[in-house]
């Protein structure tokens, strides 16, 4: 019987999943998405072009694998059919190779209604929603309110859509707040004819079906370790469990059934929206950082926050999710700063800590060690890092216990190098 590995981000998102994914989808069968919906921004770059997914899995590309949407994950049908219409010029034959589950939450547009008029009520206490109906969702979801996608296939399905709808739009009157949703709901009812036309059972029994027949599955998160409902950031968080302990309840497997979880992280820090973000660079230093990273939302658009490396961060969400293997994105970022910090500790009260900060504020600072830059990334095996390079992730390695076998120096499929003893995953 074969086993789910789980790939996920281990920090604020935008980790650089998505290509990993696109990466080591060949040596899966099957890649399944587990939780997050079209707030997630999956970006993929291979012959000359950049693609970018929010609900499809990032194994889409690879024409024999299958591509599992589980049952935890909230999917937007108009941004679904968007995401459709993108990939058509590719000749995928994704009606084929693309499931979906049917207890996967279903995305009405007034969830998005909901999501701005929430926001708009914080004012300054926002929590930077991407305002694509992810939260209101997930909570009629826990409400027991909320309608899945095997409803669509109902003879009923709209009476039960009304019926919702009217719970929504007496929220939305009591907020005072103006919409027309009429043109949105017009986009929604259109898109369902091509949600039918994909398959839509139940995926727990497929998944488990696929690992009794020996199909190796690869567990694709959204969103990053430090976003989660529960371990994360709170109340600057997502609205669902982004660690790994997320496969089982948003595929439906076991957890007997987990076999490696890789953890992806970036050699820097970057963030969007509001929170804590304890090693933050503001000033002329965050911005040359975005710049050189191109740090911009994939979904959004918005310039995100930069920062140093945060080593007890890392280590926390590490611990949460069981990481047996380390993959470091974007380090060639870094080769062109002149110096280069990672975070080591917090202090407060003229005392350290290594615990992740559940209320991190201004009574905290950090503790930097520095390290020199080594300058070029004209190097296509482990073997030929340079010595500056190696130090940097050596002691990352040595702090973390874990070992990173993968560093991506560029957004391509190709520009990817595999530790040596790693030469296959």
């Amino acid at each position: 019987m074969s086993k789910v590995d789980v790939l996920l981000g281990l920090q604020w998102g935008d980790e650089g999943k998505g290509k990993i994914v696109d990466f080591l989808a060949p040596n899966y069968d099957v890649v399944a998405r587990f939780q997050g919906g079209p707030n997630a921004g999956h970006t993929l770059e291979f012959d000359g072009r950049k693609h970018v997914l929010h609900q499809i899995p990032s194994g889409i590309f690879h024409p024999d694998k299958m591509n599992i949407v589980g049952n935890g994950v909230v999917l937007d049908p108009v941004t679904f059919h968007k995401e459709i219409e993108d990939l058509a010029p590719y000749n995928l034959d994704i009606s084929s190779t693309l499931v979906l589950s049917s207890k996967a939450q279903m995305i009405l547009p007034t969830h998005r209604l909901l999501d701005q008029a929430y926001e708009e009520a914080k004012g300054s206490e926002k929590i930077g929603s991407t305002l694509r109906g992810i939260g209101p969702t997930y909570q009629d979801k826990m409400a027991r309110v909320g309608l899945r996608l095997g409803d669509i296939l109902e003879k009923d399905f709209e009476s039960r859509y009304d019926k919702l709808k009217r719970r929504h739009l007496s929220i939305l009157d009591q907020y005072g707040f103006e919409y027309d949703l009429q043109t949105i709901e017009n986009q929604f009812f259109d898109s369902l004819d091509n949600l039918r036309s994909f398959r839509i059972v139940n995926t727990e029994y497929l998944l488990n079906e696929l690992l009794i027949s020996g199909q190796s599955v690869l567990a694709e998160g959204a969103q990053g370790s430090l976003l989660d409902v529960d371990f994360g950031s709170y109340p600057y968080v997502t609205s669902s469990n982004t660690i790994s302990p997320g496969a089982c309840t948003g595929l439906g497997v076991p957890p007997g059934k987990i076999g490696k979880t890789f953890g992806i992280f970036k050699a820097y820090c970057t963030r969007v929206g509001s929170g804590p973000f304890p090693t933050e660079l503001l000033g002329d230093k965050g911005e040359e950082l975005r710049e050189k990273g191109r740090e911009f939302g994939a979904t959004t658009g918005r310039p995100r926050r930069c920062g140093w490396l945060d080593l007890p961060a890392l280590k926390y969400s590490i611990m949460l999710n069981g990481v047996s293997q380390l993959f470091v994105m974007k380090v060639d970022v870094l080769s062109e700063l002149s110096d280069i910090k990672i975070c080591t500790a917090y202090k407060r009260n003229g005392e350290e800590s290594q615990e992740f900060p559940s209320n991190y504020n201004d009574e905290w600072s950090t503790i930097l060690k520095s390290f020199p830059s080594w300058g070029h990334n004209d190097f296509s095996l482990y073997s030929e890092i340079p010595s500056q390079l190696s130090d940097y992730l050596n002691f990352i390695e040595d702090n973390t216990g874990v070992p990173i076998n993968l560093i991506s120096i560029g957004p391509d499929r190709t520009e990817t190098i595999l530790k040596e003893a790693m030469a296959s995953l």
